[in-house]
C-alpha cells in the first residue's frame, strides 16, 4: 500500500493565489445603503461565525451583515445582493497557475483529492464552475458542516467521503484557521504552502507556530509525494 492515499487542500490562498477584497464589495455596500468600511468591519469580525452558517442562509446572512453596519435593506435589495456577493468573491479568486496540473498529477498517481474550506455561502455556489472542480473527489465547506478548522470534525468529514484514514492523508494549506496544527492533531501529515504571493493574503487565525514541512508551490507538493511514497521495489517485498 502507498504511504498516502489522499491529498487534502485548503482553498483560499492554497489552490488560489493570495486573496484580497476587490472593489465589488464596496459597490455592494453602497447599493445596500451602507458605508463600505462599516460592512468590511462586520465581515472581518464575524468571519468564523458566518463560516459556520450561524446567521442562516445566504440571504439571511447578508441582511444581518448590512443591519449590523447600520443599514435597513429592502427584501429586493438583499435578493439582488446575494448573487452580487457570489460574483464579488469569485472575482477575488484566482486559481494558482499550477492548480489544475498539480491536481491532475496527483490523481494520476492514484491518490484521491479533496478541498476543505472555512468559507461562507458564496464558495459552494461558484466552486463547481471552476476548472479544478472535476479534479476534487470531495468538497467540504464549513458553512454546510457547521464547524470551522481546526475542529477535528471538518477533517474527518473529508476522510469519510474519501474512505481513507487521517494517517493516509497529506494536508496542504497556507496556515489560516490553525489548519495545519488541526490536521496534525487528527493524524494527517500537514504541509505549509509558503508561496511568495501570500505575504498580502487575507487570512484569519494564522498558524504562526507551525514548524513542519514547507513547499513554495503546488508543483512541489507533487514532488513531495514522489519523495514520501514507498519505492516500487519496497512495495513488491511486502
Amino acid at each position: 500500500m502507498p504511504a498516502y492515499r489522499a491529498v487534502v487542500f485548503d482553498f483560499f490562498g492554497t489552490l488560489t493565489r493570495a486573496v484580497q477584497r476587490g472593489p465589488q464589495h464596496a459597490e455592494i455596500a453602497r447599493d445596500l445603503g451602507v458605508d463600505p468600511e462599516a460592512v468590511l468591519g462586520v465581515l472581518d469580525r464575524t468571519f468564523r461565525a458566518r463560516a459556520r452558517g450561524r446567521y442562516g442562509n445566504a440571504e439571511a446572512t447578508l441582511r444581518w451583515v448590512i443591519e449590523q453596519a447600520g443599514g435597513r435593506p429592502r427584501p429586493a435589495q438583499v435578493r439582488a445582493g446575494v448573487p452580487a456577493r457570489i460574483s464579488a468573491l469569485k472575482a477575488d479568486t484566482r486559481l494558482r497557475p499550477d492548480a489544475v496540473s498539480a491536481l491532475t498529477a496527483i490523481r494520476r498517481r492514484g491518490l484521491a483529492t479533496a478541498v476543505i474550506s472555512d468559507c461562507t455561502h458564496e464558495l459552494p455556489a461558484f466552486l463547481p464552475g471552476l476548472p479544478i472542480a472535476p479534479l476534487l473527489d470531495a468538497k467540504i465547506y464549513s458553512v454546510r458542516l457547521g464547524v470551522c478548522k481546526p475542529d477535528p470534525q471538518i477533517y474527518l468529514a473529508a476522510c469519510d467521503e474519501l474512505d481513507v484514514l487521517p494517517a493516509e492523508c497529506l494536508y496542504v494549506g497556507d496556515g489560516g484557521s490553525h489548519e495545519l496544527t488541526g490536521a496534525a492533531a487528527v493524524g494527517m501529515t500537514p504541509v505549509r504552502l509558503a508561496a511568495p504571493d501570500l505575504t498580502n493574503h487575507l487570512v484569519f487565525d494564522a498558524d504562526h507556530n507551525f514548524a513542519g514541512r514547507t513547499v513554495r508551490s503546488l508543483t512541489e507538493v507533487v514532488n513531495l509525494i514522489d519523495t514520501l511514497q514507498p519505492a516500487p521495489a519496497a512495495l513488491a517485498t511486502k
